[in-house]
């Protein structure tokens, strides 16, 4: 996984106003805690936490006055229409450790094609040591017939990682195309029988 150092500034003002001057000057507003420590606030620069988010759990390591601190992001506040970085919760890691994180779910393979592939979720939870989470997981779906489903026991998972999601999770699920077809076309005649008493109707008018 992506580890990326970056320097932060202690915060000594706080508050919307100061919040928003940050923004203004290219700070991020943060809070590093975690591990029993008294939580730390701070500021990051805008352009380089930005690209740093672009990588899944990335971790970062935060120099402050000189002290390094391994974080990972734990939540990430974007405005609404703008999707600027308005702010950022971090929780301190120890190398060695194992933390719980939400990893992307990468599908490989081609399903039968007489089926519709539908995406329940598109990541699990897994533990792994802080140093080592992978940036995707890999389901493979090659050969995958319609109507069965893939779950998250099927997720390949790498050494050291190990499942928290619930095991009968499904990722996807491949429906059958007739049936879908099927569905339609019986909605269609009830559709037009509803239709007509209310056109004769109008006609009595």
């Amino acid at each position: 996984m992506a580890e990326v150092s970056i320097k932060g500034t202690t915060r000594t003002e706080f508050g919307k106003g100061a919040s928003r001057r940050a923004r203004v000057a290219g700070l991020v507003p943060a809070v590093i805690y975690g591990h029993g420590e008294k939580p730390l606030h701070i500021t990051l620069p805008a352009r380089e936490l930005g690209v740093a988010l672009k990588e899944s759990n990335v971790l970062l390591n935060i120099d402050i006055d000189g002290k390094a601190e391994l974080t990972l992001p734990k939540s990430v506040v974007r405005h609404p229409l703008k999707q600027i970085l308005e702010h950022i919760d971090l929780v301190l890691v120890r190398r060695g450790e194992k933390v719980t994180v939400s990893v992307p779910v990468h599908l490989e393979g081609k399903h039968d094609p007489d089926g519709i592939l539908e995406t329940q979720h598109n990541s699990i939870e897994v533990e792994a040591e802080a140093t080592a989470i992978p940036k995707f997981l890999v389901l493979n779906i090659e050969g995958m017939a319609a109507g069965t489903s893939k779950h998250a026991s099927d997720v390949i998972l790498p050494a050291g990682t190990t499942l928290v999601s619930p095991e009968n999770t499904i990722i996807v699920h491949l429906s059958e195309r007739s049936t879908a077809v099927e569905e339609v076309a019986v909605a269609a005649p009830a559709a037009d029988a509803a239709a007509a008493p209310a056109a004769d109707a109008e006609k009595k008018d």
